[in-house]
C-alpha cells in the first residue's frame, strides 16, 4: 500500500488532518511526521483528498504506461465511465481519439465490464443463496471488509470489479494485448497488481500525459442508447442498471466510507436482514474519488453529466461463465493486541487526564475520543505529545511556573495597550491583590503609556529608571513589542532598595566632599597664617640685621 500512497515528509506540518479524516486511522506520527500504516489503510485516498499541504501523493504511473506504450505491444485502454466528469464536454469517441494519438491502440469503456458483473449480481439476488450481499465493484470498500470485517467476507459479492472483468474480457478477444486502467480512483493500483488489469492511470495523470504530448482533447459529445452501464458512478448506479426481481430483497445504497462502516456494523449486530446493499466508499460513488476530489469536486455537475450521458439499455456484449468473474475474498488484516484497561489508563493519566471529566474527546489529535487516542498510543500508532490540551495545559504550567517564581515582573499588553497578563512579581511591585483587578485594563491606570507607545513606534526602551511616587518605588523598564503576536512585554525591575543605597552612597560621598572641603580650607586658612606669620618675623629680622650691620660699620 505504502508504494501506492505516499508521503513527502518535508511538506507535513503535524496538523493530523489526515488522521481525523482517516476511516480506519491507519496514519502514525514518529518523529514529528506522518506515516501510512500499508497493512492497515484501505487505499480509500481522504488523507490525499483533505490534506493542505500535499503532504501525501499518489504513486505516479506515467513512466510505466509510457514503457507499455513504446513496446510495440498491443495497448488498450479501459475508461472508466466517470470521464465525462473529469473531462467536461468530451465524449468517448473525442477521448478515444486523443488516447490513439497519445499511443493506444485502442480505447473501451469499463462500462463493459461493469454490464458483465452487474449481470453477475443479478444472478446471485434471483438464487437467494445469501441474505446480505453487498456489492464488490469498489476496492477500497473490498479492503475495508476484509481488513476489518472478516465475519462479513460472506456477505461480499464473490465477482471481480468491473475493471478486472473489463481487462479480462479484453484479453480474450485480443490475447496478446496489455490493458491499463483509466479512472479517478487510486486503489486500483493496489488492485491491478494482482488482478489482470496491466497498468492503471487517473484522470490526472492522463492529462498531465496529454499535456506534454500537446494532445487537447476535443470538446464534442456522442451519444448511444446501449451504455446504461455507465451510471455506475453515481450513487445507486449500479442499481439503475440492474434488472431486480421482486423476491423479498431490499435494495439500498449506502456512499461515503463512515456511512458504509455504520452499515457493515449493522450487518454484524445483525441489525439488516435479506438485502442488496450498494456500497461506495466515496461520497458521491466514482465520480466523487479522490481524484475528483482533489482537483475537480463538482459533485452535482458532475453527477448531471454521467446521467445524461447513459443510455437507457445495456452494452452488447458477450456473456462470461460466471467462473471466469468469480472472485474470493480472504482476510488480509493484521491481528492485533489490544491494549489492558490498565495500559490505556496509565496512558490517560501521563496525558493529564486522571478522570472523564478531563477527557475532552475535542478531536485536535485526529481520534474521536481521547481513549481512542490512548490505545492508539499504546499501539505505537500516535505519541502523548499530540493532545492539544494536554501540550497546552503543560506549557501553560511551563510558563506560569518561570514567570511566578521570577523576581522581575512581567507585564503583558496588546496593542491597543490593554493590561493581558501579569505575573506575581508585579502584583507585589505594585500593591495589587488580584490580578484580575487590571486584566483588560488600559496599561495607562499603572504606568505612563508614553515608553509603551514608543516600543509599538519600533523605540528601543530598555533599563529606563523612573520614580514612580504612587507605589514610591523606583521601576527600571524594558519594553520588547512582539509584532507576530501583536503584544508588548514589559519587564519591570524593582530597584528602589538598589537606589536607595546608591542616593545613600552618594549623599555620603557628597558629605564626605563637603568635610574634605571644610579641613582643606582651614589648613589652608592656618598655612597662610603661618606664612603671614613668618612674613611678619622676616621682615623684622632683617631690618634688625640691616642697623646691625649700619652700626658696625660706623665703628670702622
Amino acid at each position: 500500500m505504502s508504494e501506492i500512497l505516499r508521503l513527502k515528509k518535508s511538506n507535513c506540518k503535524n496538523c493530523y488532518k489526515c488522521i481525523r479524516h482517516c476511516p480506519v486511522k491507519s496514519i502514525k506520527f514518529s518523529g514529528n511526521q506522518a506515516h501510512i500504516i500499508g497493512d492497515d489503510c484501505i487505499l480509500c485516498g481522504q488523507c490525499f483528498v483533505v490534506c493542505p499541504q500535499n503532504a501525501k501523493e499518489i504513486a505516479d504511473s506515467t513512466e510505466e504506461v509510457n514503457c507499455l506504450l513504446n513496446s510495440g505491444k498491443r495497448i488498450i485502454a479501459s475508461v472508466a465511465p466517470s470521464f465525462v466528469a473529469y473531462f467536461e464536454g468530451v465524449g468517448f469517441e473525442a477521448l478515444s481519439k486523443s488516447l490513439i494519438e497519445l499511443g493506444f491502440a485502442a480505447a473501451e469503456e469499463t462500462a463493459i465490464g461493469a454490464t458483465l458483473v452487474k449481470r453477475e449480481y443479478e444472478k446471485q439476488i434471483r438464487a437467494a443463496t445469501s441474505n446480505i450481499i453487498i456489492s464488490s465493484c469498489c476496492p477500497s470498500v473490498n479492503l475495508l471488509i476484509q481488513k476489518y470485517y472478516p465475519n462479513l467476507l460472506g456477505c461480499l459479492s464473490p465477482v471481480v470489479t468491473p475493471m478486472a472483468a473489463h481487462a479480462l474480457n479484453i484479453k480474450k478477444r485480443y490475447p496478446d494485448a496489455n490493458v491499463v486502467f483509466i479512472g479517478p480512483c487510486l486503489s486500483k493500483k493496489d488492485e491491478a497488481m494482482s488482478g489482470p488489469a496491466d497498468a492503471v492511470l487517473t484522470f490526472a495523470e492522463l492529462g498531465e500525459m496529454f499535456g506534454r504530448k500537446g494532445i487537447v482533447p476535443e470538446l464534442r459529445m456522442d451519444s448511444a442508447e446501449k451504455t446504461r452501464a455507465r451510471l455506475f458512478p453515481t450513487v445507486g448506479g449500479i442499481l439503475k442498471t440492474m434488472d431486480l426481481p421482486d423476491n423479498g430483497y431490499t435494495y439500498m445504497t449506502v456512499d461515503g466510507i463512515e456511512n458504509c462502516m455504520n452499515a457493515l456494523d449493522d450487518i454484524s449486530r445483525g441489525d439488516i436482514s435479506k438485502c442488496f446493499i450498494e456500497m461506495s466508499s466515496c461520497q458521491g460513488s466514482c465520480i466523487g474519488g479522490p481524484v475528483m476530489g482533489k482537483y475537480k469536486n463538482s459533485p452535482i455537475r458532475h453527477l448531471r453529466s454521467a446521467v445524461t450521458y447513459a443510455g437507457r439499455s445495456d452494452f452488447e456484449v458477450e456473456n462470461t461463465e460466471t467462473s471466469v468473474l468469480r472472485k474470493n475474498y480472504h482476510f488480509t488484516g493484521r491481528t492485533q493486541t489490544e491494549p489492558t484497561e490498565k495500559e490505556i489508563t496509565d496512558i490517560l493519566r501521563k496525558m493529564g487526564k486522571t478522570g472523564p471529566e478531563q477527557e475532552l474527546n475535542c478531536g485536535t489529535c485526529g481520534y474521536n475520543t481521547c481513549r481512542e487516542k490512548a490505545r492508539a498510543v499504546c499501539q505505537g500508532k500516535a505519541d502523548i505529545s499530540m493532545c492539544l490540551p494536554f501540550l497546552m495545559d503543560k506549557s501553560e504550567s511551563f510558563t506560569n511556573t518561570i514567570l511566578n517564581n521570577t523576581p522581575n515582573g512581567i507585564l503583558v499588553v496588546n496593542e491597543d495597550l490593554e493590561v493581558q497578563q501579569a505575573n506575581n512579581s508585579v502584583l507585589r511591585m505594585l500593591g495589587i491583590k488580584y490580578v484580575s483587578d487590571i486584566l483588560g485594563e488600559p496599561v495607562v491606570r499603572l504606568f505612563d503609556p508614553l515608553p509603551f507607545l514608543n516600543a509599538l513606534d519600533g523605540k528601543t526602551v530598555k533599563d529606563k529608571l523612573d520614580y514612580y511616587p504612587e507605589y514610591k518605588k523606583y521601576i527600571e523598564l524594558t519594553l520588547a513589542h512582539d509584532k507576530a503576536s501583536r503584544i508588548i512585554i514589559a519587564i519591570l525591575r524593582d530597584v528602589t532598595d538598589v537606589e536607595g543605597e546608591r542616593q545613600k552612597k552618594e549623599a555620603l560621598s557628597k558629605q564626605t566632599i563637603e568635610i574634605a572641603d571644610k579641613v582643606v580650607d582651614k589648613q589652608m586658612r592656618i598655612v597662610q597664617e603661618i606664612a603671614s606669620l613668618l612674613g611678619e618675623t622676616a621682615a623684622e629680622t632683617k631690618i634688625a640685621l640691616t642697623k646691625l650691620k649700619e652700626s658696625m660699620g660706623d665703628e670702622e
